[in-house]
């Protein structure tokens, strides 16, 4: 706990710059790529993204060659150590709070993983109540997870495979709902993450989930998790609220805690 603090505290004493991943987005650019619908039979192609539309989301790990990406692959590299260390499976990416920059972490994580050829990943959008892992690819859910958990489509129907420059993995997205408590915190929700395991038996599940101190539902699927990320953001993540997520967490591995939205220095030093 000390050692965040003291990160927190060095990053707060650097000069503010703004991030250069900041492009304006099209609404126009908005849908699946090669104009699918997700959730459709066509479930064992490979789409290829649209690298411009993913660019202006701020998903860069899709190309190791761009300076952007190399946090991505650093944290890539030091969480799967521990991971294949362990046997762990199943990493969780949560955060205190809102905005704090969890699914655009998830994402670039898994898209920096899915660049390993030896590589099988599997990202899966567990956050019910504000999903955006679809959105944020450039993707259209209507079922996704949330189908496969009230049982109105299989998981090899649910999941897609996409392709982005280097990176190929799989997507299980998920439409919102209203009873997002009552789901995740029912059998029906550890056994799709049973199944999704089972899928991937050699990969990895990156699993992108609600904030952990907005509600009830992150604490509910922690036991069905191997480790978790938690991901903080400069002005945002206040100390008192890490220190409760460490409460919650106290159970769980906690592989690392991720400083987002950290001033670039002119050293390119700043990773997180």
């Amino acid at each position: 706990m000390e050692n965040i603090r003291q990160a927190i505290e060095r990053v707060k004493a650097r000069t503010k710059q703004q991030s250069p991943l900041s492009p304006e987005i099209s609404r126009q650019q908005m849908g699946l790529g090669l104009g699918q619908t997700y959730g459709s039979n066509a479930a064992t192609k490979d789409f290829e993204l649209d690298l411009a539309y993913l660019q202006s989301q701020r998903i860069v790990s899709y190309d190791g060659r761009d300076p952007r990406s190399r946090p991505f692959d650093i944290l890539r590299t030091e969480v799967l150590r521990e991971m294949d260390l362990n046997g762990w499976k199943i990493l969780a990416i949560t955060s205190p709070t809102p905005g704090c920059g969890k699914t655009l972490t998830a994402i670039n994580l898994a898209v920096s993983m899915g660049r390993q050829p030896e590589r099988q990943v599997l990202l899966v959008d567990a956050d019910l109540r504000k999903p955006n892992v679809a959105a944020s690819l450039g993707l259209k859910c209507r079922e996704g997870l949330l189908g496969v958990i009230e049982e109105r489509i299989e998981m090899e129907t649910a999941i897609m495979r996409v392709r982005a420059g280097n990176s190929k993995l799989e997507i299980l997205p998920t439409a919102p709902t209203f009873d997002a408590s009552d789901l995740v915190d029912s059998s029906a929700m550890t056994r799709v993450l049973r199944q999704a395991a089972e899928y991937r038996q050699s990969g990895v599940i990156v699993v992108d989930l609600p904030p952990l101190l907005t509600s009830h539902d992150v604490i509910a699927i922690l036991p069905q998790v191997d480790c978790v990320l938690l991901v903080g953001a400069i002005g945002l993540s206040k100390v008192a609220d890490i220190e409760e997520c460490e409460k919650h967490l106290q159970a769980t591995h906690l592989v690392r805690f991720v400083l987002n939205k950290v001033p670039v220095s002119k050293d390119n030093y700043a990773y997180y």
